[in-house]
C-alpha cells in the first residue's frame, strides 16, 4: 500500500511546476538524472548510442518533452527530430527515434500536430529509420491511435506503443495487429483511475502475461526485419524477468525466431540484463532519452521502480 501511495505521489510531482523547480535546483538531482538521460544534447545522445552498438545493442532515441504549449515549440521539436535522424544516417548507428504527441502539438491542435509528425516520419522513411509514437495519459489514448493509423495509410515507418495497466489493451492490441502496425508492450506509467487502469500491480502483471502470446504471434506472422533501424513487429519494453522469461518461454515453444521480436530496456536501468539478454543472442534496444527538459521523465523513472528511488535517496545523503 505504501508503494502505491508513493508512486502516485512521485507521479503527481512529475506534472508540478513547483515540484519541478525545487527538485531540479538540487545539484545532486542533475548527477542522479545523467543515470537515465544519456545527456543534454543530440551529440552527447549519439555517443551513448555508440558505446551501446559496440556492445550489441540497438537503440531509440528520445527527445525529452511533452506537454508544450506553442506551435514554435511544437515545430522546434519537429526540427530537433529531423535533425537526429540525419546524424542517425551519417554517423550510421542502430538506432531510430520515440516521439510524443503532445510535444508535436497534440494539446494545441490536432490537425497541427499531424502534420508535424508526417514530415517526421516521412524522413525517417525517406532514410530507412523508424518513428515510435510513445503512448501518454489516457486523454490521448485514443487521439494517438487515431494519427498513427492515419499515417500508416501512407508510411510503415511508424509504430504504437500500448499499456499493460489499460483494460482496453488487449482490444488495441488485437487492432493494430490485425492491421500489420509494429507494437512496442510497456506497463505503463501514468497515473491513472481505477475505471481505466488496473490499480495493483499484480493485475497489471497478469494482463501482461495475458499478452505476451497474442503479440509474439502477431509478430511471428510477419517476415523478420532488415534492417538494424527497423524493430520487428513485436517489441517488450519490460525489466521484469518474469515478463521476460515468459517471452522467452512462448517463443521456444512456439518457434518462433529471435529475430521476429526483440526486448526493450531504458537507458541506465539494468545494464546487467542488457547485456546478458543481447549475449543469449536476443535482440535489444535501449530507450536513450536527451535534452534539458528531463524532469518529468525522471519523475516517472523513480516512480517506476523502488531500486530507483532509493537510488536517488542514498545519493542525496551520500558524500
Amino acid at each position: 500500500m505504501l508503494a502505491i501511495v508513493l508512486q502516485r505521489l512521485l507521479l503527481a510531482l512529475s506534472h508540478a511546476e513547483w515540484a519541478q523547480r525545487a527538485i531540479t535546483r538540487v545539484p545532486v538531482t542533475r548527477r542522479v538524472a545523467r543515470r537515465f538521460v544519456a545527456g543534454e544534447t543530440l551529440e552527447a545522445a549519439l555517443e551513448a548510442i555508440q558505446a551501446l552498438n559496440r556492445l550489441g545493442l540497438r537503440a531509440t532515441l528520445d527527445f525529452l518533452g511533452e506537454s508544450v504549449r506553442s506551435r514554435e515549440e511544437a515545430c522546434a521539436a519537429g526540427d530537433e527530430y529531423l535533425r537526429a535522424l540525419e546524424a542517425i544516417h551519417r554517423t550510421g548507428v542502430q538506432s531510430g527515434v520515440s516521439i510524443k504527441l503532445t510535444q508535436f502539438g497534440l494539446d494545441i491542435d490536432e490537425s497541427f500536430c499531424a502534420d508535424n509528425v508526417r514530415r517526421v516520419v516521412a524522413r525517417a522513411q525517406q532514410l530507412g529509420n523508424f518513428v515510435c509514437v510513445d503512448m501518454e495519459s489516457t486523454a490521448y489514448t485514443d487521439r494517438t491511435l487515431a494519427l498513427i493509423r492515419a499515417l500508416r495509410r501512407d508510411f510503415s515507418a511508424v509504430g504504437a506503443v500500448l499499456q499493460a495497466y489499460l483494460y482496453r489493451t488487449e482490444q488495441d492490441l488485437l487492432a493494430l495487429a490485425e492491421a500489420g502496425i509494429q507494437i512496442r508492450l510497456c506497463k505503463g506509467a501514468y497515473a491513472e483511475p481505477p475505471s481505466k487502469a488496473f490499480p495493483r500491480k499484480q493485475d497489471v502483471d497478469a494482463n501482461y502475461q495475458r499478452l505476451i502470446p497474442l503479440l509474439l504471434d502477431h509478430a511471428a506472422a510477419a517476415a523478420p526485419a532488415q534492417d538494424g533501424c527497423m524493430p520487428p513487429l513485436a517489441a517488450f519494453a519490460t525489466h521484469d524477468e518474469r515478463m521476460i522469461e515468459s517471452v522467452k518461454t512462448y517463443a521456444r515453444a512456439q518457434r518462433i525466431p529471435r529475430d521476429r521480436f526483440e526486448f526493450q530496456l531504458l537507458y541506465g536501468v539494468r545494464r546487467d540484463l542488457q547485456l546478458r539478454l543481447a549475449q543469449e543472442g536476443y535482440a535489444v534496444r535501449v530507450y536513450v532519452p536527451y535534452g534539458t527538459h528531463w524532469y518529468p521523465y525522471f519523475m516517472r523513472r523513480l516512480a517506476e521502480r523502488p531500486a530507483n528511488l532509493w537510488f536517488f535517496v542514498r545519493s542525496l545523503f551520500a558524500r
